[in-house]
Order: structure tokens, then sequence, then C-alpha cells
């Protein structure tokens, strides 16, 4: 026989996980379009040079790629993102811009698995491409609160950032040519530590004031207000930008909308992919930070230069599923906590199939999720067991003169005579 193992950094999802999964992505669809976001999506496989050297140098490492039964380079897709760069290459001219997609489905990387990390896992990604303003930015990070507070979870914070002005400090500090290395070390800050990046810079440099400079510079957020990390950075980086006064606009946009309070300006944020070019953003719990961020994101205005000659630049956030599933966990969230199957479980004799048909049928109609049990006749032992393995709170018996419903939590049970009956008596959600 084969051993029915899983590979490593894979799982298998049981019902009372896939439950509260599937219970979170609702909730997340109803906001998306409650911006006007449409869904799309996109095959698991791409030409391996569609992926490569779109995410990054330790990106390209984990992707898994292998010469498919037509001898083409194949490779499964390690984000949604540059798949949708692609995607809009072959079809701008029907969406139009400004277009706003959401997409949730797996992707796969080949990285160490960890807590909250796997080598396969769920992104839920949002994007606006068209606009290359404020408006757009901001649009992106109120989904983004939105979510989170549909969701109910207590307490998060979004650290943004901006990389052209990052990119501008290190043009002011003379190592520009030396952009990529450094944004990279300073994204592994949360990961290794400010001694550890300050050893690191200090190779990439070669300078050790430059490094100060460095450090100076993402750590310059620590005891500041959003406007006040905001002026050090200008002048640090030599004095006002485009890119500073945008990030102006965006912040005085989350005031207006009484949401300013959950968004911090941290410059240590440089996000590790290659592809950003603007604001770009983390979200981490409060109670939970070292579980890493849950929502990330930024803007990409030349991702899809790579495959059109059009502009398209673009901006959007990915919320990491399974990570902020294993943090809600840990918070015993009350998202997590109804995995029932059903809410009523239909019981009857063989003889009364039909009327149990019946009954399932109206209370479905009338929004109530409704199991049969498919052995009429079974014992009771092993009905009652079959729904508290389902987490099913109600029995619904089928008798000659009518019904009894019968909470299996209390054991309370109640005669009736109609389908309309029970609706009043349930409580469920």
């Amino acid at each position: 026989m084969i051993e029915p193992a899983v590979l490593k950094g894979f799982r298998d999802s049981l019902p009372e996980e896939e439950i509260p999964k599937k219970r979170i992505i609702r909730k997340l669809e109803d906001v998306f379009s409650s911006y006007g976001f449409v869904p799309i999506d996109t095959p698991v496989l791409e030409y391996t040079e569609v992926l490569l050297g779109k995410g990054g140098g330790e990106t390209d490492k984990q992707i898994f790629r292998f010469q498919d039964n037509g001898g083409r380079q194949v490779a499964m897709r390690f984000d949604l993102t540059v798949p949708f760069a692609r995607f809009l290459a072959l079809h701008h001219d029907k969406l139009g811009v400004p277009f706003k997609r959401y997409h949730i489905n797996k992707v796969w990387r080949g990285e160490n698995p960890q807590k909250g990390r796997y080598r396969e896992f769920i992104q839920c990604d949002f994007d606006i491409v068209g606009p290359d303003n404020a408006e757009a930015d901001y649009e992106i990070l109120s989904m983004m609160h939105r979510s989170f507070s549909a969701l109910g979870i207590d307490g998060y914070t979004f650290h943004m950032s901006h990389r052209a002005l990052f990119s501008a400090f290190l043009s002011h500090i003379g190592i520009e040519d030396k952009a990529v290395d450094v944004l990279r070390t300073v994204d592994k800050m949360r990961k290794i530590g400010e001694d550890e990046v300050r050893k690191l810079l200090d190779e990439i440099t070669g300078d050790s004031g430059k490094t100060d400079g460095i450090i100076s510079f993402i750590t310059a957020g620590e005891g500041r207000n959003f406007i006040e990390t905001l002026e050090a950075i200008e002048k640090l980086s030599g004095g006002p930008t485009p890119h500073s006064e945008r990030m102006r606009t965006i912040y005085s946009f989350l005031k207006e909308a009484g949401i300013a309070s959950s968004f911090v300006f941290d410059p240590s944020i440089t996000r590790g992919l290659d592809y950003y070019t603007g604001i770009v953003y983390e979200t981490f719990l409060d109670k939970l930070p070292s579980l890493g961020s849950v929502c990330s994101g930024g803007r990409y205005n030349d991702l899809a230069s790579l495959y059109t000659k059009e502009k398209l630049p673009g901006v959007g956030s990915s919320i990491g599923l399974d990570r902020l599933m294993a943090g809600l966990t840990e918070l015993r969230s009350p998202l997590l906590e109804s995995t029932s199957a059903a809410d009523v479980l239909v019981i009857h004799r063989e003889e009364d199939t039909a009327k149990a048909i019946k009954a399932a049928e109206e209370l479905r109609s009338s929004g109530v999720r409704t199991d049969i049990y498919l052995q009429p006749d079974a014992k009771m032992k092993k009905i009652y067991s079959y729904a508290e393995t389902r987490g099913i709170p109600y029995s619904l018996q089928i008798k000659d003169d009518g019904f009894i419903l019968k909470d299996l939590r209390t054991r309370e049970e109640k005669t009736c005579t109609a389908v309309g009956e029970i609706l009043g008596v349930m409580d469920v959600d």
C-alpha cells in the first residue's frame, strides 16, 4: 500500500478548518464588492520566463518550476500580482482603466515552513490599475481597514512607508547603486534584528557612517507621529519631494475618513519584492507582533511594462489568509468558533422520507442550513454522534402528526405541527 503522506510545507484542510476559512473569504468578498471590485482568475502554471526575476533573488529560489510534457519550462505562481500583470498585458484593451480586481486563490513558494507559513497558501489580493494618484493609494488602504474591521479583529496596525522616499534618501547619501541590496537587507529587520541588519549593511556599504545614516532613516518613526516621521524623513533625504507630498495627502484622506489612528509611518517597511515603486505597507496584529505581517502590498508602476508597452500603473494589497487564520486561532477569534456543517439535522423513518424531504426544502428556502440523515431508521446513538461530529445544534425528527425539534446542546424538545413554527424556535445565525 502507498503511505498516505503529505508533502512538507503542505497540508490537508479538514471541515473544522475549512468552514471558518470560507466564512472569512465570503466576508472579504463582500467588502471587495462593496468598493466595486470584480473577481478574476489566472492559471496555476505560467511560463517560467513570465515569473522569473519579477519578485527578487530570494523569490526566484523559491519558485516551483519544471519542464512539462511538451518540453516547455513552466512554473507555479508564487504570488497573484505577477500573473495579474501578465493578465493585464493580454486583456487591458477589453477591461479599460481604472480596473479594480480581487483574486482569492492558492500560491506556492518553496520556503522553509514555519508558524503560519506554508509552501502552499492562500492569498486574498485586491488591486487598482490605471490611476497613479493618492486617491487610488488611499482606496486600497481604506479597503484594508474595512476588511479587518469586517472580520471583527481586535487590534491591528498598518505600517506604511514609501519606496521612492527610501530611494531618494539612498541617492542623497550616494549609494543609489546599492539600493536593491540595501532594501532587501532592511526588509529583514523584524526577522534578524537591528544588530544583524547593521552588520549586513556594513558589508554592503563599506562605510559605517552610511550604515548609521540608513539606521537613522529606518528608525525615524520611533517616538514620532505620522507627520513628524515624514518631516524627519524629508530632512534626512534633502527636503520635500512629490513622494512625501503624496504621503501627506494620503494621510489627510485617512484623517478625513476617521481611520488614521490605525496607520503609522514606519520607514523600516520596504517589502522584499523588487517590483514596488511607491507606497508600501504591512499589517500586524497588535497582540501577536511576532506572527509577522498578515496583509502587505504597495504601488507597482512598472510591473506590467515587462509584458506590454502600455503604461499600466497599479497599487494593491494581499491578505495572507493562512497566517491570518493562525493568528485568529491564537487570539480565539469568534470567527473560528462556529464550524457547524448545518443548523439542523432531519431524522426520519423510511416511510416518512417524502415528508422529510419536503420539510428540508422548506427550511432551506427559509435560509436554514439543513442536513438530512441519509440512513433512515438508524439507531439514535449513531445519529446523534453524526450531529455532534459536525457541530449541528438541532435535530428535527419527523413524526406522524408533526415534528419534534430538539436542541442537541441543552436536550430541550419542542413539538411542532408545521415548519413555520420551527423557524420561530431555532436560534441560528
